[in-house]
C-alpha cells in the first residue's frame, strides 16, 4: 500500500484517488475467504499409504513420503490432502495440530484381538494351545465373565488401543452388545463379532442360545453407528459343527455381515478336522458355503496349502497374521510371503492379551517385517513398507472395509495417527519408512484421530478416565488372583 501511495503522488488528484482503490481492492473484494474445516493436522512427514494418492508428484504416482503435509478434515471425513503451504493458504481451523518434527499416517488396524482378555494378561503362560484353552482360559472364562468384566477389560483394551495408534480391531468376545456400548464412549472403530460355540460359555447354554443372540445383537446394532460394525464370531471349525457353520454361512449372506473366525491356527486343529471330516480346516468351511457370498475375516491361518490359499484369494477371505500369538504358542508361522504371492488380502492382529500379552500393533508390524526374511531364508522379503501395508491398507482390505479406511485420501474417513521423531533414540531419521517398522514404538504415538474426532492430543487419552478404570481393573484382578491360587 505504501508503494502504491508513492506511485500515485506523482499523478493527478483524481487519478491517485482512482490507483489508491485499486490498490485496496485485493484487501476487501479479489481476496477469497479460506474455507473452515473442523480440523487440521499437519506433518513434517506424511505417509499416505495410498494406491492411488491424491497428491501429485513428479517422481511417481504414490509417493511413500510427502514432507511437510497437512490433512483437512470436516465431519468424519478426510476432504483435501497437501502440501502445508498450500492447504493453509485454502484452508483454516480452529483447530489444529502441529506437525513439527511428526509422522502422520492412516491408523492401524488390528484384525483380530479379543478385546477384555485384557484382563487376563499373564494369567497363563508358556503352554500349548490346547491345554492353554482348556485348562485356563475356558475355565476362567466360564467363572468370571460376565457384563462388567467385558465394560473393564475393553475400557482398558480401548486405552491401550488408543495410545499405540490402533483406530480400528476386529473383536471377538462375549457380551458384544457391551462392547459395542464401550466403543461408542471411546471413540475407537471396530468390527465386532457375537460369539458363538457348541458347548456352554458365559451367559449361554450352548449352541442355539448363542445363535439366537447373535442375530438379535446384529439386527440392534446394524446401521446404529457408522464406526461399529457388528458381526458373526463362530469361534473355530473344531468348536462348531458343520451344520452350525452352515448357519452362520446362511444367516450372514442373508443379513449382508461379516463373519470373523479362528482357522487353520494349528496342528491339532488340523489333526482334529482330518479325523472328523477326512479335510483340512480350510476346505472343510469351504465344502459348508462359509465363504461363499460372505466377507470372511480368518484369523491365523497358518497351516496351508498353496491349493488352500487360491481358494482363500478366489473368494476374497481376508488372512489375519498374528505372530506373536502364534509364536508364543508354538502354533507356527503363517505362510504370508506365500499368501501375498497368490493376492490373498493379509492383514495384521495382535489376538487377545492372554496369549500376546499386549495389544502393541508396532510389535506385529515389526515382527511380520523379520520373521519371513528367515522362514524364506531371503532378506528382502517382505520390506518395510509392505509390513506397514498389512497395518494399514490391506489390513483394511482384509477386513472389507478397504473402500473407508486405512489410507490418507480424500473421501476417507479421518482415521489418523501422529509420531513424534522427538526421542534421542530416533536420531537420526533417513528413511521414514524404515523407522515406522524397525524403530518405532507404541509410546512414539502420540495423536489419535477416529472418524475426525480427537482421541489422544499429545500423548494423553482423552476419552477414557485412567483413574476410575485403574480402580476397576485392581478390584477384578484381585478376585482373579486369588481364584488362580486355588
Amino acid at each position: 500500500m505504501i508503494n502504491c501511495y508513492k506511485k500515485v503522488s506523482k499523478k493527478g488528484l483524481l487519478w491517485g484517488v482512482v490507483v489508491s482503490i485499486f490498490c485496496s481492492v485485493p484487501f476487501f473484494t479479489f481476496a477469497k475467504d479460506k474455507r473452515k474445516v473442523d480440523l487440521i493436522v499437519l506433518a513434517d512427514y506424511l505417509v499416505p499409504m495410498s494406491d492411488k494418492s491424491d497428491l501429485k508428484s513428479d517422481k511417481s504416482d504414490l509417493p511413500q513420503v510427502v514432507f511437510d503435509g497437512a490433512v483437512a478434515v470436516v465431519g468424519n471425513k478426510i476432504i483435501a490432502i497437501d502440501q502445508r503451504e498450500v492447504l493453509l493458504a485454502k484452508f483454516t481451523s480452529s483447530q489444529i495440530i502441529s506437525g513439527k518434527n511428526k509422522v502422520l499416517m492412516p491408523g492401524l488396524i488390528n484384525a483380530h484381538t479379543h478385546s477384555a482378555m485384557t484382563l487376563f494378561r499373564g494369567m497363563a503362560d508358556d503352554l500349548e494351545l490346547m491345554p492353554w484353552l482348556n485348562n485356563y482360559i475356558f475355565p476362567m472364562e466360564g467363572f468370571f465373565v460376565k457384563p462388567d468384566f467385558i465394560k473393564t477389560g475393553l475400557e482398558l483394551a480401548c486405552y491401550e488401543m488408543i495410545s499405540g495408534g490402533i483406530t480400528t480391531f476386529v473383536d471377538m468376545y462375549f457380551y458384544p452388545e457391551v462392547i459395542s456400548k464401550g466403543v461408542e464412549k471411546c471413540g475407537l472403530r471396530a468390527i465386532v463379532g457375537a460369539p458363538m460355540i457348541d458347548f456352554p460359555s458365559p451367559g449361554f447354554k450352548g449352541w442355539d442360545d448363542s445363535f439366537a443372540a447373535a442375530v438379535q445383537y446384529v439386527n440392534q446394532w446394524q446401521g446404529k453407528n457408522e464406526r461399529i460394525t457388528p458381526a458373526f464370531a463362530p469361534h473355530a471349525p473344531y468348536t462348531v459343527s458343520p451344520a452350525h457353520i452352515k448357519q452362520v454361512a446362511e444367516k450372514a449372506r442373508e443379513l449382508k455381515v461379516p463373519i470373523t473366525i479362528h482357522i487353520a491356527e494349528s496342528e491339532a486343529e488340523t489333526k482334529i478336522i482330518k479325523d472328523r471330516y477326512q479335510t483340512t480346516p480350510v476346505k472343510h468351511v469351504d465344502n459348508l458355503s462359509l465363504f461363499t457370498d460372505n466377507k470372511v475375516i480368518a484369523a491365523h491361518m497358518v497351516h496351508l496349502s498353496q491349493n488352500e490359499m487360491k481358494i482363500l484369494a478366489q473368494k476374497k477371505v481376508g488372512a489375519i497374521h498374528n505372530p506373536t500369538s502364534n509364536l508364543k504358542l508354538a502354533a507356527g508361522i503363517s505362510p504370508v510371503v506365500q499368501l501375498i504371492k497368490n493376492k490373498v488380502n493379509v492383514g495384521l492382529g495382535t489376538d487377545g492379551a492372554a496369549s500376546n500379552n499386549d495389544l502393541d500393533l508396532w510389535e506385529e508390524i515389526r515382527l511380520a517385517a523379520l520373521l519371513h526374511k528367515v522362514t524364506e531364508k531371503n532378506s528382502t522379503v517382505i520390506p518395510a513398507y509392505s509390513a506397514l501395508q498389512m497395518a494399514t491398507n490391506w489390513g483394511a482390505k482384509s477386513v472389507g472395509l478397504g473402500s473407508d479406511i486405512g489410507q490418507l485420501r480424500v473421501g476417507y474417513k479421518a482415521d489418523m495417527i501422529q509420531i513424534s521423531l522427538d526421542d534421542l533414540r530416533l536420531q537420526p531419521v533417513y528413511n521414514v519408512i524404515s523407522h515406522l517398522v524397525y524403530t518405532i514404538d507404541s509410546q512414539d504415538v502420540v495423536t489419535t484421530v477416529v472418524s475426525g474426532k480427537v482421541l489422544m492430543k499429545d500423548g494423553k487419552v482423552l476419552t477414557v478416565n485412567e483413574t476410575k478404570l485403574r480402580k476397576s481393573i485392581e478390584k477384578i484382578s484381585k478376585k482373579l488372583a486369588a481364584e488362580l491360587k486355588k
